[in-house]
C-alpha cells in the first residue's frame, strides 16, 4: 500500500482510496489527474480485490487511452490486459459488436469516416438535384446527433436555410442520409453512442450484463462530455453508481462541439451524496504564472471553487508586450524566440488559425524552424487555395487543374456530369478545357450556368491585369458569393478569417514589394513551398497552435498573442454569458500551458475585414492585478510600469462603467453575488442559490463588497 500512496499528495491519496459510491475529482491544470486515476485503479485491484474485468476507464482520445494503458501495465502488470480502458466511441463499438443486432445492426457493420460521409452526402445531393457542398449538412448531422434531440427538435430552432437550401430540403437530406447508412450496413461515429443508448434503453437485460463488466467506472475530462456522453455514462453507472469522474470546469472549452459544462457543475445534484475531492497542487507552472491564472479564472461565475497552489519555487515574472500593430507583435515574438534559442521548448498560442500567417512569416525570416500543429500551412488551406486558384486561372486560362477547382466553388449549378462532358470534348478536339467551356452551347443541352461562369472569368481576366492582387481577390469575393458560401460551413468563421488574412497578406505585399497579381502569385508559390513539411518537423522547432489545440500540453516557454477584444474574447462570444466565460476559460488554459516563462501580448492596431482599426486590449487583461505583470519593450527590455489597459476611471455608482465583471456585490433583496457581465446599462449577477439575475444598474441599488 505504501508504494501506491507515498508519491501522492493528501488530496490525491484521498481520491485513490475512495472505494464505493460516486465521486467528483476536481483536478486543476497540472495537478496530476492521470497519475491519480492510474493509482486509484491499482488501489482497487490490490487493496480492494476488485477484478480487472470489472473496471472501466473512459478517456476522450485514443492517445490518452493508450498512455493510460501503458502506465497501468507498468504499475499492475498482466492485470492491465483485462482492464477496459477506451474512448466513449471504442467502448460503444465493443458493445455493439456483441449486441448490435438488437438495434438492427448487421454483424459486419462498417463505420463511416468523414470522407465516407461526404461521399454519401454528395450522392444524396445529386439525387435531390441540389447543387451544394456536403460540409454544411455534415455539420447539421453532427449537431443533431451530438445533442441527442433528434431531427424534429433541431428543425424547430434551425435557421430557414441550411447549406444554401430551405431547411425542409436539409431535413430530407438528413432522412436520406440515415436511410443510406442503414441500407449500406453502416454507422457514423455519432451513431455508435446513440445506438448504444438505444440498446440499453430497449434491452435492460443487456445493460445489466454490461454493468457487470463496468462495476467501477472512471470518466476523464468530464467537463467535455456532451448530452449523449452524459446519458451513456448515467445508464452505465446505474442506481448504485461506483462512478468517479475527473475534470476541471475551468478548462471546459469545447462548447462549439456541444460539450456541456453543466454536466460537471451539476454532478453533486445528479448523484446525491457524491464525494468531492479537489486537486489544487500544481506541478507544472511557476508561482508567478499561477498567480495570473488564478486571478483570471476567479472572475468566472460558472465554476467550482478551487485555487491552484504551486509546488515549484522561484520563476520569472509574467511579461506583457503592447505592440503598435499586429506585424510588430509577430516581429517581437520572433526576436524573443531568437534570443531564447530554446526552440523545442517554446510554443506560440493564438485564438484563430488566421493569426498564424504573420507569425509563420516572421519566424521564417528569422530562420527559426516551425512546427504547425492542428492546421496546414496558411497558403495550403482550402479556402485560401480556392481564391488563389481564381487568380491563376485569370492569368492562365489553360490551367485546367485550377479551373476544375473553381468551376463549382462556390456552388453555381455546374454538376460533375457537365464538367466530364466538357473535359471529354476538350480531349476529342485537342483544345484547352477553358475553350471547351466557351463552346458549351455546342456540347451540352443546358449551357446557361457554364456561359455565366465563362463571362465571370472573362471579367476576372481583365481585372487580373488592371488591378493589384488585393483588389482582384476582393472582386472575386464580391462576384461569386464566396463569403456567404463559407458562412454556411461548420467552421465557416475560421475560414472567413483566413480569407481576410489572405487579403491582408496581399495588401501588405503591395505596400512592401509592389507588382502585379502574377508577381504576388509567384511570391505565394515560393512561400507555400517553404511551408511544405519535409517529412517530420525538426526536433528543435517552435510549436505554433491554437489555444483549443494546446489543451493537455505544456511547454517551458509560452507566448500567448492577440489578447484583444473581438479576438480573445472572440467577437462571436460577446452576447451570451456562457460563451464569454468559455473564452475566459480558453485564456486560462493558455496561461496554464506555461511551465517557467510566459509572455502575453496584444496589438493596438489590427486589420479587421480589410480595415485597419484600433483594437482594444482584452477585458481579460483587466482581471490581472498590474503588479503581477512586467511590461516589456519591443526588444524585451523593461518598459513603463503596467497601470491599466482599457478601462476608464470609475464614474459615479449609477454609471455602467463601474462594472466590468468579477465584482462582488450585494443586492437589497437577493443578497451577495458576483457580477459576470455588463452591457447596455445592465449587469448580470450570479447569486448563489438563485442563479443569474439581470439588473438595471441605475435602479438595482447594488453595493460593492470588494472596494
Amino acid at each position: 500500500m505504501s508504494d501506491l500512496l507515498s508519491s501522492l499528495n493528501p488530496s490525491q491519496q484521498e481520491a485513490v482510496q475512495h472505494f464505493e459510491g460516486p465521486a467528483l475529482v476536481v483536478a486543476g491544470a497540472g495537478s496530476g489527474k492521470t497519475r491519480t486515476v492510474v493509482h486509484r485503479i491499482a488501489y482497487l485491484l490490490r487493496e480492494r480485490r476488485v477484478y480487472p474485468a470489472e473496471i472501466l476507464a473512459v478517456t476522450f482520445t485514443n492517445k490518452a487511452a493508450g498512455e493510460m494503458k501503458e502506465r497501468l501495465e507498468k504499475m499492475v502488470g498482466h492485470a492491465a490486459k483485462d482492464l477496459w480502458v477506451s474512448t466513449f466511441h471504442s467502448a460503444s463499438v465493443r458493445i455493439l459488436r456483441a449486441y448490435g443486432e438488437y438495434v438492427g445492426l448487421k454483424p459486419g457493420f462498417v463505420i463511416y469516416d468523414d470522407d465516407d460521409q461526404n461521399t454519401l452526402l454528395k450522392e444524396i445531393l445529386k439525387e435531390l438535384e441540389v447543387e451544394a457542398k456536403p460540409g454544411p449538412f455534415r455539420a447539421m448531422i453532427d449537431r443533431i446527433k451530438n445533442r441527442g434531440d433528434g431531427l424534429v427538435e433541431f428543425m424547430r430552432e434551425a435557421p430557414d436555410f441550411i447549406g444554401g437550401v430551405p431547411k425542409e430540403v436539409a431535413a430530407e437530406v438528413y432522412r436520406k442520409y440515415q436511410s443510406g447508412l442503414r441500407m449500406q450496413g453502416a454507422v457514423d461515429f455519432n451513431d455508435l453512442l446513440l445506438l448504444t443508448i438505444e440498446l440499453f434503453e430497449q434491452h435492460p437485460e443487456i445493460l445489466h450484463k454490461v454493468r457487470q463488466r463496468a462495476r467501477f467506472i472512471h470518466v476523464d475530462e468530464y467537463q467535455d462530455t456532451n448530452p449523449v456522453q452524459y446519458e451513456l455514462t448515467r445508464l452505465l453507472a446505474g442506481e448504485k453508481p461506483n462512478l468517479m469522474v475527473v475534470g476541471d470546469p475551468d478548462q471546459s472549452i469545447y462548447g462549439f462541439r456541444n460539450a456541456d459544462i453543466n454536466n460537471i457543475l451539476d454532478f453533486s445534484k445528479d448523484y446525491p451524496g457524491a464525494r468531492v475531492i479537489r486537486l489544487e497542487e500544481n506541478y507544472r507552472s511557476s508561482h508567478a504564472i499561477l498567480q495570473v491564472a488564478n486571478a483570471v479564472i476567479e472572475k468566472n461565475a460558472l465554476r467550482l471553487e478551487k485555487v491552484l497552489r504551486p509546488t515549484k519555487t522561484g520563476g520569472e515574472p509574467v511579461r506583457l508586450y503592447r505592440a503598435p500593430n499586429a506585424r510588430e507583435e509577430a516581429a517581437f515574438v520572433a526576436r524573443e524566440i531568437a534570443r531564447l534559442r530554446d526552440y523545442q521548448n517554446i510554443a506560440v498560442l493564438y485564438r484563430t488559425n488566421a493569426q498564424s500567417r504573420l507569425l509563420e512569416e516572421h519566424l521564417r525570416r528569422a530562420q527559426i524552424p516551425v512546427r504547425l500543429v492542428g492546421a496546414v500551412g496558411f497558403f495550403e488551406r482550402r479556402e485560401v487555395k480556392d481564391l488563389l486558384a481564381y487568380g491563376r486561372v485569370a492569368i492562365n486560362p489553360a490551367d485546367s487543374i485550377n479551373l476544375r477547382r473553381i468551376v463549382n466553388t462556390p456552388p453555381r449549378g455546374i454538376g460533375a456530369t457537365t464538367v466530364a462532358r466538357l473535359l471529354e470534348h476538350a480531349q476529342k478536339t485537342g483544345t484547352t478545357v477553358f475553350e471547351a467551356f466557351r463552346a458549351a452551347e455546342q456540347v451540352i443541352s443546358r449551357p446557361q450556368q457554364v456561359q455565366a461562369f465563362v463571362r465571370l472569368l472573362d471579367e476576372l481576366m481583365e481585372a487580373a491585369f488592371e488591378t493589384g492582387p488585393a483588389a482582384f481577390f476582393e472582386r472575386v469575393l464580391d462576384e461569386t458569393g464566396f463569403r456567404d458560401a463559407l458562412k454556411q460551413e461548420q467552421d465557416g468563421e475560421d475560414r472567413l478569417q483566413n480569407v481576410e488574412e489572405l487579403l491582408r497578406a496581399a495588401r501588405d505585399w503591395e505596400e512592401e514589394e509592389g507588382g502585379t497579381l502574377s508577381d504576388f502569385l509567384d511570391a505565394v508559390a515560393l512561400t507555400a513551398k517553404a511551408e511544405e513539411p519535409q517529412g517530420e518537423a525538426p526536433e528543435e522547432a517552435v510549436t505554433l497552435m491554437t489555444l483549443h489545440n494546446a489543451k493537455g500540453l505544456e511547454f517551458p516557454t509560452v507566448f500567448l498573442v492577440g489578447l484583444e477584444e473581438n479576438l480573445l474574447p472572440h467577437r462571436n462570444s460577446l452576447n451570451r454569458l456562457e460563451d464569454l466565460e468559455e473564452e475566459r476559460r480558453l485564456f486560462y488554459v493558455g496561461i496554464t500551458r506555461a511551465q517557467d516563462r510566459l509572455y502575453l501580448s496584444y496589438a493596438e492596431e489590427r486589420e479587421t475585414y480589410g480595415k485597419r482599426e484600433f483594437s482594444r486590449p482584452s477585458r481579460f487583461l483587466d482581471d490581472i492585478p498590474p503588479d503581477l505583470l512586467k511590461e516589456v519593450g519591443a526588444f524585451g527590455d523593461t518598459a513603463v510600469p503596467v497601470l491599466s489597459y482599457s478601462r476608464p476611471e470609475p464614474k459615479p455608482k449609477t454609471q455602467l462603467s463601474e462594472f466590468k465583471g468579477g465584482e462582488k456585490v450585494k443586492h437589497p433583496k437577493f443578497g451577495s453575488g458576483t457580477v459576470v457581465a455588463a452591457m447596455g446599462g445592465e449587469v448580470t449577477v450570479m447569486f448563489p442559490g438563485l442563479g443569474l439575475k439581470k439588473l438595471a444598474v441605475k435602479f438595482a441599488g447594488l453595493e460593492r463588497l470588494d472596494g
